[in-house]
C-alpha cells in the first residue's frame, strides 16, 4: 500500500493567518468611519492657522483663533445638515448622482458665501443684540457660547437625521447667551419680531411659489395633447425665469453700494432672461428630437434646468446661511480690532472664507445623510416637480438675503416640497383639465375609467406623508429653546472658567 504524501500545510498557522486577516478587515472598516472626522479636525486646525495669520498681533488673538475654530465647526455642521435643501430635490428626482450634487453644491456654496453673504452676516453679528449696551469683552463671550451651543445642537440633530433649521439654532443661541449674560435689555426685540415673521412667512411663500410653478407646468405642458411641442415652447421660458432672477439678484448686491437703481436692476434682469431664452430655445429643441409624446420624455428636458436651479439654490444658501457660522465670529473680530459693530463695513474676507469652505467641507464629508428625507420620503418627486421646488426655494432665499433677513433655507425647502405635494393632492381631485385628459387617454387605450374622479379610492390616496409634517415641525419648534438654553449654560460655564 503506497504511503500517503506528507501534509505540507500547517492548520494552526492557517487559522492564525485567517484571524489576522479578519482583524485587518475589521480595522479597515472602522478606520473608514474615522476618515471624515479626521479630515474635519484637519480643517479646524487649518482655520485656526488661517485666522492666526490675520490677528496674531492683536490683543484678543487667542479668543479670535478659538472663535475661528468654533465657526469652522459650526459651518461644517451647517453643510452636513442643510445640504439636503440644495440638492435633495434633484437627487430625489434622479436628475443627478450624489457625487455630482455634492460637487456642484460645494462650488456654489463657496461662491454665494463670499460674493453675497455680507448683508445677512451683519444682521446676525450686530442686530440681534444691541452692542452699545453690552461690554465688548462680554459680547465676545456671548458669541463664543452661541457658536458652541448652536454647533452642538446641529451636530446632534444631524446624527438623529433631523433636518433642523441652522438659522433658528444660531439666532436662539445668541438670544440665550445674551439673556444669560446681561438679561433681556440689550436684545433687539423688534428685530427678533421681524426675523420671526420671516421664519413663518418664508416657508409659506416657498410653498405657494412652488405650487404656482407646478400649476403652470401641469397646465401648459403635462396635460396637453402634444407634450413635446408644449415643452419646446415653455421650458425655455422657465429657464429664462431662473436666469433673469439670478441676474437681478447679482445686480442687487452691487446696488447695495449705490451703483444701480431699481429700474436698472429690473431691466438688466429682463435682458438676461431674454438672452437665456434665446440660448435655451435651440438647446431644448435639439434635446426634444425623437422623443415620444409621454411624460417620461419630459424628464429629459427638465434635467438640465433642474441642475441649474440646484446650483442657484446652493449659491443662495451660501449667501444666506454663511451668516449662521461667521456672524458671531465677525462680531468677535470687530471687538478684537476695535471696530464698531454698527458701521457699514462688511465682515473681513478671511472670515467669510472660513464659513464658505467650512460649509463645503461639511456637506462633502457628512451631507448625504439627510438628502433622502427631503428628496424622497416626504412626497414623490420627478424632475418637473423638483425643478419647481428648487427654483421656488432659490428665489425665496435670494429675496430674503437681499433684505438681510436670516431666513431658514430648511423651512423654505421643506415648505416648497410640502407645497408641491399638497397641490398635487388638490389638483388630482379637482382639475377639470386633468380629468378630461385622463378620459381621453382612457378612450385611446380602451381603459375602463371610473364614473367619478373623486371616488373614495382617489380621496384615500394622500401624496404627502403626514407623519413627516409633525416630526419636522416638532424639530423646528424645539430648536430655538434648546439652543437658547444650551447657550446660556455654556456662557455661565465659560464665564466661571475664563472670565
Amino acid at each position: 500500500m503506497p504511503e500517503r504524501p506528507p501534509v505540507l500545510t500547517k492548520r494552526t498557522l492557517d487559522k492564525d493567518l485567517d484571524k489576522l486577516m479578519h482583524v485587518e478587515d475589521a480595522a479597515k472598516y472602522v478606520s473608514r468611519k474615522l476618515v471624515a472626522p479626521g479630515i474635519g479636525l484637519v480643517f479646524l486646525g487649518l482655520a485656526m492657522l488661517f485666522s492666526g495669520v490675520y490677528v496674531f498681533d492683536r490683543p484678543g488673538a487667542g479668543l479670535v483663533i478659538a472663535a475661528a475654530a468654533l465657526a469652522a465647526y459650526m459651518a461644517m455642521n451647517i453643510g452636513a445638515n442643510d445640504v439636503t435643501n440644495n440638492v435633495g430635490a434633484a437627487v430625489g428626482a434622479r436628475a443627478m448622482t450624489m457625487a455630482q450634487a455634492l460637487v456642484i453644491a460645494a462650488i456654489f456654496e463657496i461662491l454665494g458665501a463670499t460674493i453675497s453673504g455680507g448683508e445677512v452676516v451683519r444682521t446676525i453679528s450686530s442686530s440681534i443684540i444691541d452692542a452699545s449696551q453690552v461690554p465688548a469683552g462680554t459680547l465676545s463671550w456671548i458669541m463664543m457660547a452661541a457658536l458652541m451651543a448652536a454647533a452642538l445642537w446641529i451636530n446632534l440633530a444631524t446624527w438623529m437625521n433631523a433636518p433642523v433649521s441652522t438659522t433658528h439654532a444660531i439666532v436662539g443661541a445668541v438670544i440665550g447667551a445674551g439673556f444669560g449674560a446681561v438679561g433681556s435689555g440689550p436684545i433687539n426685540w423688534h428685530v427678533m419680531l421681524e426675523i420671526t415673521i420671516a421664519w413663518i412667512t418664508s416657508p409659506l411663500l416657498g410653498g405657494v411659489i412652488a405650487a404656482g410653478l407646478l400649476y403652470l407646468v401641469k397646465t401648459l405642458i403635462i396635460y396637453r395633447q402634444d407634450k413635446i411641442a408644449a415643452a419646446r415652447r415653455w421650458v425655455p421660458v422657465l429657464i429664462a425665469l431662473m436666469i433673469g432672477g439670478f441676474a437681478s439678484y447679482m445686480m442687487l448686491q452691487l446696488a447695495s453700494a449705490g451703483r444701480f437703481s431699481s429700474p436698472v436692476i429690473l431691466l438688466f434682469g429682463l435682458m438676461m432672461g431674454v438672452l437665456g431664452w434665446f440660448i435655451a430655445k435651440p438647446f431644448v429643441r435639439r434635446q426634444s428630437r425623437d422623443l415620444e409624446n409621454r411624460n417620461s420624455s419630459l424628464r429629459v428636458l427638465f434635467q438640465l434646468p433642474l441642475i441649474g436651479s440646484a446650483a442657484l439654490l446652493s449659491f443662495a444658501h451660501g449667501a444666506n446661511d454663511v451668516s449662521n457660522a461667521v456672524g458671531p465670529l465677525s462680531a468677535i473680530v470687530r471687538v478684537a480690532i476695535g471696530h464698531p459693530l454698527g458701521d457699514a463695513g462688511g465682515p473681513p474676507l478671511w472670515v467669510m472664507l472660513i464659513g464658505a469652505f467650512g460649509i463645503s467641507v461639511g456637506l462633502l464629508l457628512f451631507g448625504p445623510r439627510l438628502i433622502r428625507l427631503v428628496g424622497e420620503q416626504i412626497t414623490k418627486l420627478n424632475p418637473m416637480r423638483a425643478y419647481c421646488v428648487a427654483l421656488s426655494t432659490a428665489l425665496t432665499v435670494i429675496v430674503a438675503s437681499w433684505l438681510g433677513m436670516p431666513v431658514s433655507t430648511t423651512h423654505i425647502a421643506v415648505g416648497s416640497v410640502f407645497g408641491v405635494g399638497f397641490f398635487r393632492e388638490w389638483y388630482t381631485r379637482n382639475s377639470k383639465r386633468r380629468i378630461e385628459y385622463m378620459r381621453r387617454k382612457a378612450e385611446v387605450w380602451m381603459i375602463e375609467e371610473p364614473d367619478d374622479p373623486n371616488t373614495y379610492e382617489v380621496r384615500r390616496r394622500y401624496l404627502v406623508r403626514r407623519s413627516h409634517v409633525m416630526s419636522i415641525l416638532a424639530a423646528w419648534v424645539v430648536t430655538v429653546p434648546i439652543s437658547a438654553t444650551l447657550a446660556a449654560v455654556i456662557y455661565w460655564i465659560m464665564f466661571a472658567l475664563f472670565v
